[in-house]
């Protein structure tokens, strides 16, 4: 099989039984058979990229995010089967809230994909009691965005969930921002907290961000 067509293959296993989501493709009405392959074809391209970073094949463990399909977020749900197949630990993004009620946010170890459910937030996320991994258990983090900057800074959705999750895992973890080349920027406008990663992934290209440079 062709890159071409391997490319599809994977954005075809993403869709099957896709219900709704990036660029409304649950109305399949409103699509020919030559926008679904193209938008296929990106998919598959862009998790392509992921799998072959060097630093995703010799990671062994990963953390991913299940896709928030109504805002549009990339859907890299099929590096959950394939990470799974290539004998990682899988971690998944999760908010714990304490007795005096508040929020706090953490990466949870998932034995699948069917251990992920809303459980509160406006995400799927593993179950409360799950366990957490520490700095040193995950490798590689997956990091979805609005939008991204070649230098590595995103645009999120605003509640800042991953500027305040990476630091506590990135170094020694690395952090892969994924997005549709459209959304990759020149620059972005930076603030002080604001996070960094350091490889953006579309589905035209793979960036490696370069560290900043010193004094």
């Amino acid at each position: 099989m062709g890159a071409d067509l391997e490319a599809v293959a994977a954005g075809d296993a993403i869709l099957q039984g896709f219900d709704g989501g990036l660029f409304e493709l649950g109305d399949r009405a409103a699509f020919d058979a030559d926008e679904v392959i193209v938008v296929r074809f990106r998919i598959g391209e862009l998790v392509a990229g992921v799998a072959e970073l060097p630093a995703f094949r010799a990671a062994h463990s990963v953390a991913l995010f299940w896709p928030l399909l109504d805002k549009h977020e990339v859907d890299v749900r099929a590096l959950d089967a394939l990470s799974r197949e290539l004998g990682k630990v899988v971690y998944y993004p999760g908010f714990t809230r304490s007795a005096e009620g508040l929020l706090s946010t953490d990466l949870r170890r998932t034995e699948s994909a069917a251990d992920l459910a809303l459980r509160g937030q406006r995400f799927e996320e593993p179950p409360a009691d799950a366990p957490a991994a520490l700095r040193g258990d995950i490798d590689l983090i997956v990091v979805p965005a609005l939008a991204v900057a070649l230098s590595g800074h995103r645009l999120g959705f605003g509640v800042g969930f991953y500027d305040s999750m990476l630091p506590d895992f990135r170094p020694p973890a690395v952090g892969v921002v994924v997005a549709f080349d459209f959304q990759l920027l020149a620059e972005l406008p930076v603030e002080p907290h604001d996070v960094g990663c350091d490889f953006v992934v579309t589905e035209a290209r793979s960036v490696t961000v370069a560290p900043p440079a010193g004094p």
